[in-house]
Parts: structure tokens; C-alpha cells; sequence
């Protein structure tokens, strides 16, 4: 099926006219659980190929307001996943050694090797939305940065690397019930930042910036998908089928072994 959340090298799109209500793309749950689960099962085997081939490298990035669903998203699609071929990469404020270099190169550290799947929990993306909307750099280091991510990306992907890269999609009613049910129950008070309340105050700063984001580095190599996320359920089912497919398409094959045949264990 076409993927719908898809967008298209050369069209721009406002983000504003997106939905991020998935019941408007898939009105049942238990039926969309159900689907995610038996795809669950053939990425854990295309997982295992992938590792087993050890030639190609697979790369997910994730990119969503706070409270948007990446940390959900990575839990749920890696659940059953051999951990020996899967790498989550979570990037925070940069430390103060990472600062002393290009925006790229603690990003380039973490990049999977062959036969691995890496998750990238926030990205390179930050460095074109948190230094933007906070004025940390002016707009001449921030906006050429559009261009060095696209060529980044085109390296990786000419290197051996799949690259997906979704943006969790989610309305500011929903953020708001996120947080008040953070702070409703004690067990989810660790994942409250009195900062997230600033960083909502910056909404719109944050809409245009992702916007832009989107516009600029959907490229034919790498394009970006953006999935409603107010549904958690259907967040998940969405991107799980993006990446099933796309491992799919790359006709993963075990290694061919020598002939074991005149091979006995005692």
C-alpha cells in the first residue's frame, strides 16, 4: 500500500493542515493491534537476517515535541527485538567536548554499523529547532545547516544505510493531557520538566521550526514521514508498517554458508 504519511521531495506542505488524529485514517483499534503484532514478528525475523547478512545498515530517527510519543514508540516496535543488533542513541544538551565540534559529530559517532538497526531519540534535527526557537545561534549558522544535514544523510545512504526519519505528530490538547497525566500519577513524575512548560509556551516558535525542517531535508534520498500521533495506537501501527516495508524492499538474505555436510559434533 502507498505509504501515506510520506512526503514528497519538492512539494512544500503546512504542517497545520496534517492531522494528528490517526482515527481519521483508521477508525479500530483492536484490529490495528492486531496488524501491529504480526508485523512485530516479521521485523524481529527481518531483524535477524539483517544482523546475519552483516552488509547493511539501518537508521530511524525520531523527531516530536515533548510528550510526542518517542520513547512509547521505540519501546513498543523494538519489544522481542535481538538486542544484539539494535542500538538506541538518545541526544541530550551537548556536553561541553561535543560543543567544541561540528553539530555533526556526535551524531556521526553514533550512526549503526552493518547489520545493525539504530534509533535515534531526538538527532542532527536539533540543531535547526532548538537553536533557532531559543536564539542560541543566529539564523546565518543555523539555516546552512539544512543543506549539511541533506548531504550527511545522502553520505549515509550511499554508504550502505537506510534512513527513516518520522516526526510524531501530535495537537497541543494532547500534549496537555499528556502532562497533566504525568503529573497525576507518581510513577510518571520522572519523566515531568517543569522546562517542558516553557518549551510549550514556545508552540508556534516550535511548529514553524519543524515546518521548515520538514520542507527542507525531505529529499529524495531521505524523505520524512509524519505521523498523526494523538492516537498512540495507531502512531505505532503506522510506523511500524513504514519500517517492515522498507526492510522488505531490501531483500535481506542470510549469508551463504560453506558445506557443513561432512562437518560431526561429537
Amino acid at each position: 500500500m502507498p505509504n501515506t504519511h510520506q512526503l514528497q521531495f519538492g512539494t512544500p506542505i503546512k504542517l497545520a493542515d496534517i492531522t494528528t488524529n490517526g482515527k481519521e485514517l483508521h477508525n479500530d483499534r483492536e484490529k490495528a493491534e492486531k496488524e501491529f503484532a504480526k508485523l512485530r514478528h516479521e521485523l524481529i525475523e527481518l531483524q535477524i537476517a539483517l544482523y546475519a547478512e552483516g552488509k547493511r545498515k539501518f537508521l530511524v530517527v525520531l523527531q516530536a515535541m515533548d510528550a510526542g510519543g518517542k520513547d512509547g514508540t521505540i519501546r513498543h516496535i523494538l519489544k522481542g527485538v535481538n538486542p544484539q543488533g539494535v542500538r538506541v542513541t538518545s541526544f541530550k544538551r551537548p556536553s561541553s567536548e561535543e560543543l567544541d565540534h561540528d553539530f555533526l559529530w556526535r551524531i556521526h559517532k553514533a550512526v549503526p554499523g552493518k547489520g545493525m538497526i539504530e534509533f535515534f531519540n531526538r538527532s542532527h534535527y536539533e540543531d535547526v529547532l532548538v537553536v533557532r526557537v531559543d536564539n542560541i545561534v543566529p539564523e546565518r549558522v543555523w539555516r546552512p545547516r539544512y543543506e549539511v544535514i541533506n548531504q550527511f544523510e545522502k553520505h549515509l545512504v550511499d554508504s550502505g544505510t537506510t534512513v527513516l526519519k518520522f516526526f510524531l505528530h501530535i495537537s497541543k490538547e494532547e500534549q496537555k493531557e499528556r502532562f497533566e497525566d504525568r503529573l497525576n500519577e507518581p510513577d510518571k513524575h520522572w519523566k515531568f520538566d517543569r522546562a517542558d512548560l516553557e518549551k510549550r509556551k514556545q508552540w508556534d516558535d516550535y511548529q514553524l521550526a519543524f515546518q521548515d525542517m520538514l520542507n527542507e531535508c525531505t529529499t529524495e534520498h531521505a524523505p520524512w514521514h509524519v505521523i498523526p500521533a494523538d492516537q498512540k495506537w495507531y502512531r505505532n501501527l503506522a510506523i511500524m508498517r513504514t519500517i517492515v516495508s522498507a526492510m522488505k524492499q531490501m531483500d535481506i538474505k542470510y549469508p551463504v554458508s560453506d558445506d557443513l555436510s561432512d562437518i560431526v559434533v561429537d
